[in-house]
């Protein structure tokens, strides 16, 4: 954590903050000016976060911030599948999954079991190869071409409300295939989906047959296609910014000013950790 080392400020915080009077007192001494924004009453607060842009849906950085923010990192009730360590730096590669299946699944009913699936074909390695195979096989007249370039056209799924159950790993497939989505796109969000798996299986679930039956063929095909490769500007941790700081700070103090505990108990990573 570069940024709390190097801010002499954070050293005189109280700890823990106690109530509205610390509060005010972090939100005028602690928090930059160009941070703030002055509302109707007076008051300071911090400017208004706005949620990921859908029509940029792979602007990871916001994404990452927005989910720092609002997204309840680390415990049972968050975004699912990014990985969060000690530090509050997000894994870009599960970002990367996490925005892909957004920009698939935004606006389809039923989103979060239609995402299960896409996540899970993701966490299987050589999966979406084998299927891409397969159909190139099928359709020799036409061959599969990956989409590329700054602007790409993506067809969301969706999913009529009494055929979301029926919806399956190989309608996922059919999806990503359809919209031409790259291997080493799937390769790259590998990591959301061992995230994703992994947090399953530390919370309560009905569908834990399912994705331990998932984790067995992964560990499978990992045995035969190995690790599949990042896209190396899109691998790594994001560290936080001074932007990210003062807001969880603030949020904090908010939280407890309202008699909350805001540390979570959940998924955190060991920092530095790798997530596969």
């Amino acid at each position: 954590m570069q940024i709390l080392l190097e801010d002499p400020l954070y050293q005189d915080l109280p700890n823990p903050v106690q109530g509205p009077e610390d509060m005010a007192l972090i939100e005028r001494r602690h928090i930059p000016a160009r941070f703030l924004r002055t509302k109707d009453d007076g008051t300071s607060a911090l400017h208004v976060m706005r949620a990921p842009d859908p029509k940029r849906p792979f602007d990871l950085e916001q994404i990452a911030q927005y989910v720092l923010i609002y997204g309840r990192p680390g415990l049972e009730n968050t975004w699912q599948g990014i990985a969060v360590d000690f530090a509050y730096c997000m894994h870009w590669r599960t970002l990367f999954g996490f925005a892909l299946c957004r920009a698939l699944c935004m606006n389809s009913a039923g989103k979060t079991t239609i995402v299960r699936w896409f996540t899970l074909v993701m966490a299987c390695p050589g999966l979406y190869q084998e299927a891409v195979a397969a159909y190139a096989a099928a359709n020799p007249t036409q061959s599969f071409m990956a989409q590329f370039g700054a602007n790409l056209e993506i067809r969301q799924v969706h999913v009529p409300d009494d055929q979301v159950w029926n919806f399956t790993d190989d309608d996922a497939i059919r999806v990503l295939i359809h919209n031409h989505i790259p291997l080493d796109w799937v390769d790259h969000a590998y990591t959301y989906g061992v995230v994703y798996l992994e947090q399953q299986f530390h919370q309560p679930t009905m569908s834990l047959d399912i994705f331990q039956d998932v984790d067995d063929e992964r560990l499978q095909h990992l045995a035969v296609y190995g690790m599949p490769p990042a896209i190396p500007n899109w691998d790594g941790w994001r560290e936080m910014s001074e932007e990210d700081h003062y807001c969880l700070l603030f949020k904090r103090a908010d939280k407890m000013a309202a008699q909350q505990d805001p540390e979570a108990i959940g998924l955190y990573y060991y920092i530095g950790m790798d997530p596969n």
